[in-house]
């Protein structure tokens, strides 16, 4: 038995997870969060040189705390971290945190990209992200929309609209591995001027338009980009059931970077904040060396779908400055 997509093809196929999203269309920007049931073990690898975090430090393998309640993706740059304040308030008031004697402190690291000049009106007296972060986390299900939604809404390309991607994969084990990534990237998704992705050899079935691969491929060193828009970072969350150690996690993250490179050109620019979060749920078993191994290369995979994914999801709305690709390909 080979890998098949999950039955969402969403990242919410790794059992125990839910996804919120909400967004302002007026501000032309919004927040995705990630929950679980239970608290998750989670790791991050930021790649990008122009990275917006808030508790990643914590999640190194040599910190005290091993585990986390949500994750947030937001727009924003730096007012988008307030997100996952909002998220950590609500958090508490369900009774969830780490424990510190009679207080629960949720843990709630999040990461922003760069979406204030996309054409939405950015004038607020009071940051609006905190909440959003609130509305995000309590609209969380196991399905949720892909494309101009949550973090992705106001997303860009060098040349087409961003947007919110998900899918997933289950391993011949039964293990399943799940990407979530706003793709906001100074480089581009697609091919010269054509549809075709860069993701295109990872394509299952027709879930990003079945283009195939591009006939002919322009040179790779005039790639389009947006680098006098100021605006991009993509960002993501790499989701298993598999047990999994923080450290290992950090490893994960860091393999599906090669998600990025393989569907966004360039990638992990100077003017990218690229960072992944992974995160494993520990309901199977821990994975021998060649599992993780497996792990790894199926969370490159899924990132690269997913970033396609969003893309070809996103849809157009008055005021904006770059097509979507259903406007130009659909």
């Amino acid at each position: 038995m080979g890998m098949k997509i999950g039955a969402r093809n969403l990242i919410t196929d790794v059992p125990g997870l839910c996804v919120g999203n909400a967004q302002d269309m007026r501000l032309r920007s919004g927040v995705t969060v990630l929950v679980g049931d239970a608290p998750f073990t989670a790791g991050v690898h930021v790649m990008g040189g122009a990275p917006g975090t808030r508790e990643t430090d914590l999640l190194s393998p040599d910190r005290v705390v091993e585990q986390v309640d949500a994750l947030v993706l937001s727009g924003g740059s730096a007012f988008g971290l307030d997100a996952a304040s909002g998220v950590a308030d609500a958090i508490r008031d369900e009774g969830r945190g780490f424990a510190v004697g009679d207080v629960r402190v949720p843990i709630v690291p999040g990461a922003i990209l760069f979406d204030l000049l996309n054409g939405g009106d950015k004038a607020w007296r009071e940051n609006p992200y905190k909440g959003l972060g609130r509305k995000a986390l309590a609209g969380r299900s196991e399905d949720f929309a892909i494309g101009s939604t949550g973090a992705g809404t106001g997303a860009t390309t060098a040349n087409l609209r961003g947007g919110l991607g998900s899918a997933s994969v289950v391993l011949p084990s039964g293990v399943t591995v799940g990407a979530l990534v706003a793709v906001n990237a100074l480089g581009s998704a697609t091919v010269g001027d054509g549809p075709e992705f860069w993701a295109a050899p990872f394509e299952r079935g027709a879930e990003f338009g079945g283009r195939g691969v591009a006939r002919a491929y322009p040179d790779p060193l005039q790639a389009p980009t947006k680098m006098a828009q100021h605006g991009n970072t993509t960002i993501g969350i790499i989701a298993t059931d598999a047990a999994l150690t923080q450290a290992q996690c950090t490893r994960l993250a860091v393999a599906a970077h090669d998600g990025f490179a393989r569907a966004l050109v360039p990638s992990h620019t100077l003017m990218d904040g690229d960072a992944i979060f992974a995160l494993a749920t520990g309901a199977h078993p821990p994975p021998d060396l060649a599992a993780q191994v497996m792990l790894g290369h199926a969370a490159a995979c899924v990132m690269a779908r997913a970033i396609a994914r969003g893309v070809h999801a996103a849809r157009s709305v008055a005021g904006d400055t770059l097509p979507a690709w259903q406007d130009r390909f659909g």
